[in-house]
This record gives C-alpha cells, sequence and structure tokens, in this order.
C-alpha cells in the first residue's frame, strides 16, 4: 500500500512515521518547500514549545472543539513525551506545564524527525507543490507541475494560512475544497493586537506582567495574566495571544484594559506613591523601581505628570490618577496584524465532514486530514503542536494499520 501525504511540517511528519511503523506500507512525502518542518523551527522563538501537559483538559478551539477528543485520548502529551524519546529527543517540562526540548533549541525537534524519516519506507519529494488531486477507482492522483504521485490513500497535513511568509498556504484548504470539503472563515489567532494609543510608539521592546482585559462595547469578552509585549504598532505577548482569537471582528468598538501592576492593589501602589513625597525623585521617574523606566515614564505623561517638578510635590489627586493609568489603562483596539504575523490559522475545514476517530474524510474514502489544515485552533502555550503530533499519529495509523 502507497500512502501519500502532502505537508512535511508537524502533523504530515507525524503522519508519516506513524503509516511507516507497518511494514507493507510505503510512503510518499511531499511538500513545495525544499526541507521539512520549517515552520516548525520557528516555533516558540526559536525553542519550539512542543507540547503541554495540560492539553488534556481543553485548550481547543473551533466549530466543534471536542473533535479533538479522540486523538488527544490516544495520544496524550505523557504519550507525546514517550514518542519524542524513543525517536532520541530529551524534553523538560516547565511548571506552567509548557514542553521544551532539553537543548531549547527548535532545531533539535526537527533534526529528529527529519533523521526517523531517513527509514526504509519513506520517500521524501521536496519542492513538490500539489497542484490537484484527482479521486479514481485505485486511489488518488496527485499532480505537480512536472510530476504525478499516485497512492492508494492520502492524507492532506498542509497546515493553515498563517506565518506565510515561513510557508503558510491555502493549498489544503483549496485541494480539500476540490474534492467536496468546506471551510469556516479563516482569520489570524496567536497575533499581536494593533491599538490607537499614541504612547505605544516609545514602548517597543518593553516586557511587562500584566492582566489584560479585553472589551467590546465595554463588555468584557476575555481575560488573561501574564506577560505583555509593547511593541511599535500594539500589544504582543503570551498574554495577548491567549486571548486575541476573534477579537476585532464583528464590528463594536474594541478596548483593551490593561493592569501593569496585577499583585498590587490600588491602595498599595497609593501608599508606595506618597511614600515618594520623601525623596527628590523627578516626577516623570515617580515608577522607577516598581514598572520598566521607559513605561513608568509613559505611564506617568499618560496620567498628566510633569516631568520637571519633583515627587515630593505629588499631590493626592496626582497619585489617584498615576493610580489609574497603571492600574487601569483603557486603549482602543483596532485589528490584529494579519496571518503573516498570526502563529497560528482560526478556522479552517469542516471537521463534521471527518471521522474524529480515525481523521479520515466522510466524504471521500481513504481521504484524510490532520493538523491545521482542519478547523481546530489550540491555546497558546503549545497546544497547537500537541494537536499537530496527535492528529497526525492517528491519522497516519488508520490510514496504514490495514496494510498487508
Amino acid at each position: 500500500m502507497v500512502i501519500g501525504i502532502i505537508g512535511a511540517g508537524a502533523s504530515g511528519m507525524a503522519a508519516a512515521l506513524a503509516a511507516s511503523e507497518n511494514p507493507n506500507v510505503n510512503v510518499i512525502l511531499m511538500d513545495r518547500q525544499n526541507r521539512v518542518g520549517r515552520k516548525l523551527q520557528a516555533t516558540g522563538n526559536g525553542r519550539c514549545n512542543l507540547s503541554n501537559m495540560n492539553a488534556s483538559r481543553g485548550g481547543y478551539h473551533g466549530e466543534q472543539p471536542d473533535f479533538v477528543l479522540p486523538a488527544i485520548g490516544a495520544m496524550n502529551p505523557d504519550a507525546t513525551l514517550k514518542w519524542f524519546r524513543d525517536l532520541g529527543l530529551y524534553t523538560v517540562v516547565e511548571p506552567s506545564g509548557k514542553v521544551y526540548p532539553y537543548s531549547d533549541q527548535a532545531n533539535s525537534v526537527v533534526d529528529v524527525l527529519r533523521l526517523n524519516l531517513n527509514r526504509p519506507n519513506i520517500t521524501l519529494k521536496l519542492g513538490f507543490e500539489a497542484e490537484k488531486i484527482q479521486k479514481n477507482e485505485c486511489g488518488f492522483s496527485v499532480i505537480g507541475s512536472d510530476e504525478t504521485v499516485s497512492c492508494d490513500k492520502l492524507i492532506i497535513a498542509c497546515g493553515g494560512l498563517a506565518g506565510s511568509k515561513l510557508g503558510g498556504t491555502m493549498s489544503g484548504y483549496k485541494l480539500l475544497g476540490k474534492l467536496g470539503h468546506k471551510a469556516t472563515r479563516l482569520r489570524p489567532s496567536l497575533v499581536q493586537i494593533k491599538t490607537g494609543w499614541g504612547g505605544i510608539a516609545g514602548l517597543k521592546g518593553v516586557r511587562a506582567n500584566c492582566h489584560v482585559q479585553i472589551m467590546r462595547d465595554s463588555e468584557l469578552f476575555s481575560e488573561s495574566t501574564g506577560e505583555l509585549q509593547l511593541t511599535e504598532q500594539g500589544i504582543s505577548g503570551p498574554v495577548v495571544f491567549e486571548i486575541s482569537r476573534d477579537v476585532c471582528y464583528g464590528g463594536g468598538e474594541w478596548t483593551a484594559k490593561l493592569d501593569f501592576l496585577p499583585d498590587w492593589s490600588r491602595d498599595n501602589l497609593y501608599e508606595a506613591l506618597l511614600q515618594r513625597r520623601n525623596s527628590n525623585l523627578p516626577m516623570e521617574d515617580l515608577l522607577t523601581g516598581i514598572l520598566h523606566n521607559r513605561l513608568g515614564r509613559v505611564l506617568c505623561k499618560t496620567a498628566g505628570i510633569k516631568g520637571k517638578t519633583y515627587a515630593k510635590e505629588l499631590s493626592n489627586a496626582e497619585a489617584e490618577e498615576v493610580c489609574r493609568a497603571v492600574k487601569s489603562l483603557e486603549i482602543a483596539l483596532t485589528e490584529p496584524l494579519g496571518m503573516d504575523s498570526a502563529q497560528v490559522t482560526a478556522g479552517g475545514v469542516l471537521t463534521e465532514q471527518f471521522d474524529a476517530a480515525t481523521m479520515e474524510s466522510r466524504l471521500v474514502p481513504g481521504l484524510y486530514a490532520c493538523g491545521e489544515v482542519l478547523d481546530i485552533d489550540g491555546d497558546c502555550g503549545g497546544y497547537n503542536l500537541q494537536w499537530a503530533w496527535s492528529s497526525g499519529c492517528l491519522a497516519g495509523y488508520n490510514a496504514g494499520k490495514d496494510a498487508k
């Protein structure tokens, strides 16, 4: 039996390895790029957050988020770590549940997978772009610009549209669409959000622990606490990625309420500011030692504090305004950055058209799909790669299990 796989990213490589466990299977792994795992190599700022020990408890989205349950159940995070260890990769689990390669380098993950693809029954076809798929009596014909690949069964693992500079593509949606499958609206997720706040310009590169509340028409839409990164265009970082899904879509007025000292009460901050009346600090440095210097100065300016005066002149009313700027700064949100900057695509091919227990199409027998091309996206912190490994292995196993 020949199994074709389109896409040599995380889910595609997992599918290839799982299918090749049956010695009666020959796998042809195709990718339009000239190397495997290019997108994977850039994840987690080059560290590759490859799983999360909490992924079995939820954290997935889509029209049918429970679609992930059979795949995650068959290959949970513990099983995934064992799978990688058997492949030769050692990992470390952080207190948060995030899993990284022990080397702290995404290269290690890609290299281990690449080396394990060097099996007698796996053939790599890189630089091969699938332009069309034909279903026939014998299986499938995958047609490229100058070559056609024939296979008995076919797995679509092309990934999503996010991160197009690293290989994000519409290919999977189009190929499945021509075979009768429908997709939801696609939008960027785990992505920076632009703001109209003028103070952002001087804060590029500043990081802060922050509680973020996203408001839509003054109603709470989502909230999270963690590391906030300020950029020249808006707000980013894990705390924003966790709640960026669907922000600024569907109309309405969107704002973010930022608390830069989530571990401090307003009263504690107010008292700390009043104590600074005993110092010779310039007023613009009122928050020095409490917050990042640049952030502190911008917040003081936002609160209406004049930089040429001194902390000893701070009035109670001015201290209240600084507290308001630090603990409940409200900034307008305009739009998320586009797919080029997103880590994950929200939306995808309808999961109701696939069997969650096998990843096989309900419309086209012998056709499977896995990973980001489907309408499943996960929270920030390793959830999306866990879905890639689990769904890829499930698809590969089921595609090849009956080969004799």
